[in-house]
């Protein structure tokens, strides 16, 4: 599994290896210079704290009273023991030692000299026991240190105890305070959904109209107003959260258009110390300032745009939570949107490969809408792209994704290379030496060959000739040969690497048919590998017939260029088309015809002289039958092919008379066409298509039926003769639910008018109708007892 991420914008700046060194240091230096300083405020903190604990603080009446004590203590020890009596020595040592504080604070008990050092071999528990104990009967008491007092012997730190106060009482009083606060506060108001949907309209009315004042401000005048580029910019970031997501989008949009119209049609370098460090003009200066300005923005546009993908794509919230996630997803393909334009409508300009690396992953995501707009947009890249610097980039990066991914992506990604406009490369290096160059004359020639009059006119006309040059031909053919040469070198690479590991993966078809567009500038020497691996993929059955179809169309392709030169047989080819003429699809999607076409055009038409007589019957015969049923653009293409076989082999007419041919009767089971005795049979299809409905197959027909001729009254008109039969067949195509040639509308017929209703009916019939419509009719009361009465009588 491939851990590699996506290198985002800022990584892909291309940075000088000194500028980032002097980045290093600089951070490294500023990080030891920070510990540095916190090392040293808390060494302070620490003495501080452990001078404050070594002195105790006193009321200032005790120390005057210790003070008056010791004096009274002196005198009585002077009493005690006069001076006089003591040694000058003696007295000397007793003053030093009295400075000493070790002297006063010596437990005196002790052996141990003054400035002992601390035992190494003195154990925790020894040092924990020798701290005194105190029992903790009441809590300590917390202290606020006060300004301290400076006098004679020194500063002496004053202290108070913090008054503790009652903390139900402050808790009851902050709630109180707290209730007549919110009583004291008005309430919001509440709006109603119209109000809120109104107010909501009003803010995106203003936004709109910011957003329009901005935008026609930056294109009036792109050099004066870089700076409300940045403006609008700074509004992809809205955080109201009733209009930032329409906000957002609608700034994306406009920005895009924005850098579409402003950006110069020039790539943009970034200045060297020695451009900065010269004088300019004002003109100058403000257009650095101005390109300088613009790529920057454009640069954090397109990292805003990557950091929204990546934010949906990771389904990752902001901290804000101004935009939902589903929100996000609408954001993620207005970005991806964006990118799309700038990637076809910016090809020249800076981070263009930066927006390659961004778009082409997505072309596998499995957002459908997202995956469609990637391949369009660099379908469109391939068709402009004429120089083939874009199309080089684009295909490095989608075969460092398929091989990046194992070859787990979707076949979309490489049907993309179907596209690409490579239609000649370097195939042989010796065509530069062969092909002349246009030459111009040494000052040493034309000093030995020409006079100065004549050397005058020369330099005008050779000046004048190097500017027609430039003129006419900015894109050297050289130069575009050799980008075609590497972009199909990675193409053919890919293309290699799946047919080679992985076989059965879907991307096999896809790799067919490109291979089949491209097989006619494969170099010669992987024909024989490549034709090898080819007719093993269709031995192995495990192809669908339509990437069987791709082989052989891309087998015949690489034989019909340079594989004129090898001596290969691809009878095994022809056999495995004609067994594969009847598996095709003849209703509604047979897009498998086209392909069938081009191969008998490749194996015929460029062929003619490697194919025998028998199988070009037994393709003509198959053929026949096959256009019984086919829809009509099919039958159309395959009659146009059977046109081209008879005219290019001349005893095709055998097939149109009755009599057969050498001995054996037909097999029409049989796979061999070079045995399937197809000259003893005729072709009747002809007579059964001249009945067709549609109009041009009873023409192909006809003109069939009598030897195809290309002059005389069965002669087909230009429009079908001179056209190939792959054209034919997307003509006359039925995608669009047309009939080509259109359907003759029939007028209706006019209906006749009877000025008598009663035309139809019989004399005698319309007499007895008269007579009991005049008759008047005479209303009875209806008596439904009538019979019973009579009954009851009798």
């Amino acid at each position: 599994k491939n851990t590699k991420r996506v290198p985002s914008f800022r990584k892909l700046l291309r940075t000088s290896k000194i500028k980032l060194d002097n980045k290093l240091k600089n951070k490294q230096y500023k990080q030891q210079s920070a510990a540095r300083k916190y090392r040293k405020e808390q060494k302070k903190l620490r003495e501080a704290v452990r001078d404050a604990i070594s002195r105790k603080p006193f009321p200032l009446e005790e120390c005057k009273k210790k003070q008056i004590a010791e004096k009274r203590e002196e005198e009585e020890e002077e009493d005690a023991l006069p001076l006089d009596m003591m040694d000058e020595d003696d007295l000397k040592l007793m003053e030093d030692l009295a400075q000493k504080a070790s002297f006063l604070t010596r437990d005196l008990s002790s052996n141990e000299p003054v400035h002992v050092k601390k035992r190494k071999h003195e154990s925790v528990i020894d040092k924990y026991e020798k701290v005194p104990r105190r029992m903790q009967t009441e809590p300590e008491k917390e202290l606020i240190h006060l300004l301290p007092i400076k006098d004679k012997g020194g500063i002496i730190p004053q202290t108070m105890e913090k008054p503790v106060l009652n903390v139900a009482q402050d808790e009851e009083e902050d709630t109180g305070e707290m209730e007549e606060a919110e009583d004291f506060e008005e309430p919001l108001p509440v709006l109603t959904p119209e109000e809120m949907a109104a107010q909501r309209r009003q803010k995106l009315q203003e936004r709109k109209m910011h957003i329009a004042a901005l935008a026609s401000a930056i294109l009036s005048e792109p050099d004066n107003n870089i700076k409300k580029l940045k403006e609008l910019r700074a509004m992809l970031m809205e955080q109201d959260p009733n209009v930032a997501v329409i906000v957002r989008k609608l700034v994306m949009v406009s920005l895009m258009e924005i850098f579409k119209d402003v950006v110069p049609s020039y790539k943009i370098r970034p200045l060297t110390e020695a451009e900065k460090a010269t004088k300019v003009k004002k003109e100058t200066q403000k257009l650095r300032e101005f390109e300088e300005g613009l790529v920057s923005q454009y640069k954090f546009y397109l990292e805003n745009l990557e950091q929204t993908i990546k934010d949906w794509k990771q389904r990752k919230l902001k901290k804000s939570n101004v935009i939902s996630l589903k929100a996000y997803k609408g954001l993620a393909e207005i970005a991806v949107k964006c990118l799309c334009e700038l990637l076809v409508a910016l090809p020249h300009f800076n981070f263009h490969n930066n927006i390659i690396v961004l778009i082409v992953p997505l072309m596998n995501d499995a957002s459908k809408m997202i995956s469609e707009l990637c391949f369009e947009a660099v379908k469109k890249l391939f068709k402009q792209d004429k120089l083939g610097y874009a199309s080089l980039g684009v295909v490095k990066v989608i075969s460092g994704l398929v091989r990046g991914r194992n070859y787990d992506v979707r076949p979309e990604v490489l049907k993309v290379f179907l596209h690409l406009r490579i239609k000649e490369v370097e195939l042989q290096k010796d065509s530069e030496d062969i092909a002349p160059k246009k030459k111009f004359m040494t000052y040493k020639e034309k000093r030995k060959n020409l006079s100065r009059m004549q050397r005058k006119w020369k330099k005008a006309e050779e000046k004048l000739e190097r500017e027609l040059l430039e003129a006419e031909a900015s894109e050297s053919k050289e130069k575009k040969l050799k980008l075609h040469t590497e972009t199909l070198n990675i193409v053919f690479v890919t293309y290699f690497r799946i047919l080679k590991k992985a076989q059965k993966s879907p991307l096999l078809p896809a790799v067919l048919e490109g291979l089949a567009k491209f097989a006619h500038l494969i170099n010669v020497e992987f024909f024989d590998d490549l034709l090898i691996v080819l007719h093993s993929l269709i031995a192995s059955g495990g192809l669908s017939y339509r990437e069987s179809l791709h082989c052989i169309l891309s087998a015949f392709h690489i034989l019909s260029g340079q594989g004129d030169v090898l001596n290969i047989d691809p009878m095994k080819f022809y056999t495995h088309l004609y067994k594969t003429l009847f598996s095709l699809h003849a209703g509604r999607t047979n897009d498998d015809i086209e392909i069938v076409l081009q191969c008998l055009d490749v194996m015929f038409a460029k062929r003619r002289k490697q194919v025998s007589q028998q199988r070009a019957l037994a393709f003509l015969k198959r053929l026949s039958t096959l256009a019984l049923h086919v829809l009509p653009n099919a039958s159309v293409g395959v009659l146009a092919t059977n046109r081209v076989l008879m005219q290019m082999f001349p005893k095709m007419d055998l097939l149109l008379d009755n009599e057969s041919q050498g001995s054996g009767i037909y097999l029409p089971e049989l796979d061999e066409p070079e045995h399937c005795n197809a000259q003893n049979t005729a072709l009747w299809e002809l007579h059964l298509l001249q009945r067709h409905y549609h109009p041009t197959v009873r023409k192909f027909a006809a003109h069939l039926i009598v030897g195809a001729p290309t002059e005389g009254s069965a002669a087909l008109s230009l429009d079908l003769s001179q056209r190939p039969a792959t054209e034919l067949f997307e003509v006359y195509s039925m995608r669009g639910m047309t009939f080509n040639p259109p359907v003759a509308s029939v007028t209706p017929r006019r209906k006749d008018t009877f000025s008598q209703m009663d035309a139809f009916i019989d004399e005698e019939l319309n007499k007895q109708l008269q007579q009991h419509i005049s008759e008047t009719v005479i209303h009875k009361s209806l008596d439904f007892a009538k019979h019973l009465k009579e009954s009851s009588l009798s």
